[in-house]
Formats: structure tokens, sequence, C-alpha cells
């Protein structure tokens, strides 16, 4: 196993060496303070990883008994285990003093992640947009890079391009409880009073659901629109080739968790044999960044055109949904902050997300890193990687 040595001025300065020698995952192995800086002992995770999986050099050991051979893995188990609460002890640690470097010698970038991390945004988010961020800039200056930066980032879909004045065949999904059914209405009701009600079909695959078709007919009867069931995969090409005339088609599915199995079956369902569906994902502005992370992670694939931002108007704070948007680079067509129909459906804006996601004070609660928090945080979770543009 390679241990190297690496040394800085700083410990900031000399976990960024080890970070770029040896990757994220590194094992620290020591840290300690030397003339004239911080010295860091740590080796690759592969390294490690290699020499527990290592096979015993004595060939005799291959014709040791099971029981013989299982304890070996509980035992080299056990090891794995202990060197893994090392090194989260280390990381804690050194997220401390990596901490207490940069608020010595950047207070601005420490207040604007600590801003951030108040807001909803991970740590690693936080993190990599600081480090963009100007010198000799004031918080006041900071704070106001790091708004423009944001809603630069925001891909958001612009009057003209949505899908409603463009048309097409759309599919909502998503998981349960995030608003389908009623933001398919709400398009249909756009376009409805675009381009007419001949324009438009409303189809559901949600059979699972009990009264799922039948509240869909019911927002269909009211505008007008034909409403038309389908069970499978063969049943749906059939009836989107008899509304291939349409301008817009809007299919409501079943929602299901983005961790369902069912959830490629419904990919296949939707994107199968060059039907020309368009996915639009619904994610829910209430819901944790680690879940709408997660979410998107799972429903990515063929024909996922874009998302649409749901529950604007329950969410205590953006944070978390405008980081994921951001790093997954999904275009943002619609905003909804209400149950009216189609009153509470927007097209999205980036300065008014923005705008939202900094407004008034930070929540208060439990889940809020404090300022004595503010390392823990950064050591409890894997750095997550930063994609803005525009500065």
């Amino acid at each position: 196993m390679v241990v190297r040595k690496f040394f800085a001025a700083s410990t900031r300065e000399a976990l960024k060496h080890v970070r770029d020698a040896l990757g994220a995952d590194a094992l620290i192995l020591s840290n300690r303070q030397v003339n004239g800086g911080v010295e860091i002992m740590a080796v690759a995770e592969p390294e490690v990883a290699k020499v527990m999986s290592a096979s015993p050099a004595n060939p005799a050991s291959a014709a040791l008994p099971e029981r013989f051979m299982a304890r070996d893995a509980v035992t080299t188990q056990d090891l794995i285990n202990e060197m893994r609460l090392l090194r989260g002890m280390v990381e804690g640690q050194l997220a401390g003093f990596a901490w207490k470097d940069l608020t010595r010698s950047s207070p601005v970038q420490a207040e604007l992640i600590r801003e951030l991390l108040g807001r909803g945004f991970s740590p690693g988010f936080a993190r990599a947009l600081s480090t963009r961020m100007p010198t000799l800039y004031d918080r006041t200056r900071a704070m106001r890079w790091a708004r423009q930066v944001l809603a630069n980032s925001l891909r958001c879909v612009v009057a003209g391009d949505d899908i409603v004045s463009k048309g097409g065949v759309y599919a909502l999904v998503g998981p349960t409880g995030v608003g389908k059914t009623t933001t398919v209405a709400k398009l249909a009701a756009s376009c409805t009073l675009q381009h007419g009600a001949h324009q438009l079909a409303l189809v559901t695959t949600d059979s699972y659901r009990i009264g799922a078709v039948d509240q869909l007919r019911i927002y269909g009867k009211i505008l007008g629109v034909p409403v038309f069931s389908v069970k499978d995969e063969q049943d749906l090409a059939v009836t989107l080739a008899e509304l291939r005339g349409r301008k817009l088609v809007l299919i409501d599915t079943v929602g299901m968790s983005q961790r369902d199995k069912r959830v490629a079956e419904q990919v296949a369902l939707l994107t199968g044999h060059g039907k020309g569906v368009q996915r639009l994902l619904l994610l829910s502005a209430v819901s944790q960044g680690e879940a709408l992370e997660d979410t998107v992670q799972r429903y990515r694939g063929e024909g996922l055109a874009g998302c649409v931002l749901t529950k604007v108007d329950e969410a205590l704070s953006l944070g978390g949904a405008v980081d994921v948007i951001v790093r997954s680079k999904l275009p943002l067509h619609y905003v909804t902050n209400g149950q009216r129909v189609p009153e509470d459906l927007h097209l999205a804006s980036a300065l008014y997300l923005v705008e939202r996601a900094f407004r008034g004070e930070p929540p208060p609660g439990a889940f809020r890193a404090g300022r004595e928090e503010t390392p823990l945080a950064f050591a409890a979770q894997r750095r997550t990687p930063a994609a803005v543009s525009g500065g």
C-alpha cells in the first residue's frame, strides 16, 4: 500500500493537494502541524481496497476449512469498518481545521457558504460556488454575485419555446403525489385557451389509482377535450397514431417511487418503438434535496425533455430544488404554486426562483447547520460536483 505525504501552508491547501492527487475518497492516515505549515499522510482508497481484498500469501490457506475462511472474512470486515470510522473522525477534525482557516483567511467566502447552507443548498455545491467568487468582494457584493451566477445557471424555457406554444407529445412523470394530474389539467386549459380544444387530447396510463381515470375525464369534459385510457405499449402506440393531427397530446402517468423497478418499465412504455413521446419530470419543491437528486437520477434516460417544479407555494426554501436543477442541467419548463387551473401554472423565471430561494431570513429548525455545525456538515456529506455557468 503506497502512503503519500503532503505538505502545505494550511490544512485547506493540504487537503486540496490530497484531493487532486488521490481523489475525493482518499483515506487520511494522519495530519500534524510542522514548521511552516501542515503535513498530511494519505492513501488512495483503491490501494486500501486492494490490500483488503488480496488473497493470503500462503497458498496452503486455500485448503483451510470454510469456518476459518469465514472468520477471516469477518476479521477483515471489522478492520475495514474500523478504518472507515477512523477516517470519519479524522475528516471531521480536518474539516474543522479547514473551516477555521477559511473563516480567518476568507471571511466573506465563509459567510457565503454559511448563507447557502442555511438556504438549503448542498455543502459541495456551496463550496464549489464560493471558490469561484472574485476576491475583495464584501458580503453584499458576494451575495449579489452568487444570485446572478445561480440565475444564469438555471436553464429556464422562454415563452414561445414552451410546450403549449410548440406542441408535441408529452408524458408527465414523477413520484406519487407530486401533482401530475393537476399539472396536466393546467397545461390542457392553457392549450385550450391558446389553440382551441380541437388541438388537444389527453391520455392516461394510470390504471392503478382508484378514480384516476375519472378525475382526468372530469377535466376533459369541462374543457371539451377527449380523454383516452391505455393499458399497454401497443395500445399507446395505436392511440398516438390516431391523435397524430393534434397539436398537443398530454399523457398522465401513474405515480411511483423513484426506486420502484417499474420506473424503467414506464420509460420503455413511453419511448419504445419510436413513439416520439417526450417526458417531463415533475419535482416537488417541498422534497428534500437528496430525494430530488435521487429522483432525477432514477428518471433520467431517453426522451427526458426537462422538468416542472411543483408546490412552490408550500416550500419553506427553494435552495435544494435550485441546487439539483442547476447541477442536473435539466431545462425547467414551468413552476406551479397552487391548485387553481390554469392560473397557478407559470413559465419558469430564473430571477424569481433565485430571489425566492433567498427571500427573508433562512428558515429556522433543527435540520439547519448552525455556525458550530458547519464543519460537521461538510465532513458528513460527500463532495457534490457543481454545474454553474456564468459569473
